[in-house]
């Protein structure tokens, strides 16, 4: 069986998707939708589908049973919510939504329409990780009692500025911690479980938009470990994401989604430490060249399709990163 694929959205990410999807055996693209006609039109031309900038005239393309959603994050539920009443399973770009109430009208609808609903959060599609969750879902950490996330990030003042949508509330859904951090929070209660409370404070340090480009926030899991969380786009040059992880038995740090040191009591081969590869670019663009995190989500997505599996990370999984931003965010104002 071939997928027919539908890209909405033609900037950096639906690239990510393009090119994810040319590499898929069994899936093509067939149409690509969004508001800059040149960079549809470019996007179409170099991995195929019809071009347009009609939301309806995309959505009634035939054939197409998945559609990939890469448009401005705002936008996410809405067009989500029109592509399952026609039937489209939806695979969508992180954040889900920029509001809970966003996410559960999504959620309800693709419910009710019997599709699917997943979201791009390929980390958890990362080896690595993979290997950590299982190490700590099987105890070998130990009673966790700590974690530290650190997304320190730089964005020049050109992404923003360069932008009609991001750096704005409406569109965004926020700065630094609802765009480059919720792959981190998703990851934090991949790995930990809920968040009980929550403690921030946001600026905006070193950009002009009217969210925060710099946030720390301490987190309080409610099966009684604690936690910090630092979100940026402001600190120069850029750094890899850093997550560190302390139980009664070990602690473990990841870099740029690889186990960098495993400190266990007791001796295991459940890690096996090697150099990073490459450089964590997303510390520098938003520019993703390696689109193998994302092929895995969509061939995860695809091969649930038609079976009562979810996908590895579901509408009702993604919600909780987004009610968690906004908690923050809430906590950020008093």
């Amino acid at each position: 069986m071939t997928f027919h694929i539908g890209i909405l959205g033609g900037g950096n990410i639906s690239q990510t998707h393009a090119r994810a999807v040319s590499e898929i055996a069994g899936a093509k693209v067939v149409a690509v939708c969004g508001q800059n006609g040149e960079k549809v039109g470019r996007l179409a031309a170099a991995f195929g589908g019809r071009a347009c900038q009609d939301l309806h005239a995309f959505l009634n393309h035939q054939p197409m049973e998945v559609v990939l959603i890469g448009s401005p994050s705002g936008l996410h539920a809405e067009q989500g919510i029109q592509a399952a009443r026609r039937g489209l399973h939806v695979l969508v770009e992180k954040p889900l939504a920029v509001t809970t109430e966003q996410a559960d009208a999504l959620i309800a609808e693709c419910e009710a329409a019997g599709v699917k609903l997943g979201v791009f959060f390929q980390d958890r599609a990362a080896a690595d990780l993979i290997k950590l969750k299982e190490f700590l879902d099987a105890g070998k950490l130990g009673k966790p009692f700590l974690a530290s996330a650190r997304v320190k990030w730089y964005r020049p003042p050109s992404y923003y500025a360069d932008s009609h949508w991001r750096g704005t509330w409406a569109l965004d859904g926020g700065g630094a911690l609802m765009n480059q951090g919720i792959h981190t929070v998703d990851l934090l209660l991949w790995l930990m479980g809920d968040v009980s409370a929550v403690w921030a404070r946001a600026i905006s340090a070193r950009h002009d938009v009217e969210v925060e480009d710099t946030l720390v926030a301490a987190l309080q899991f409610s099966g009684g470990a604690v936690g910090t969380l630092e979100a940026a786009t402001s600190v120069y040059p850029g750094y890899p994401r850093r997550l560190e992880v302390s139980g009664s038995e070990a602690t473990i740090i990841v870099e740029n989604d690889r186990v960098a040191s495993a400190d266990l009591r007791t001796p295991s081969a459940d890690f096996v430490i090697q150099p990073p590869t490459s450089p964590d670019e997303r510390s520098v663009s938003p520019v993703i060249s390696d689109a193998q995190g994302h092929r895995r989500v969509i061939e995860d997505f695809l091969r649930v399709i038609g079976t009562p599996e979810r996908p590895m990370c579901d509408g009702r999984d993604a919600r909780r990163s987004v009610a968690l931003v906004r908690a923050i965010y809430e906590s950020s104002k008093a």
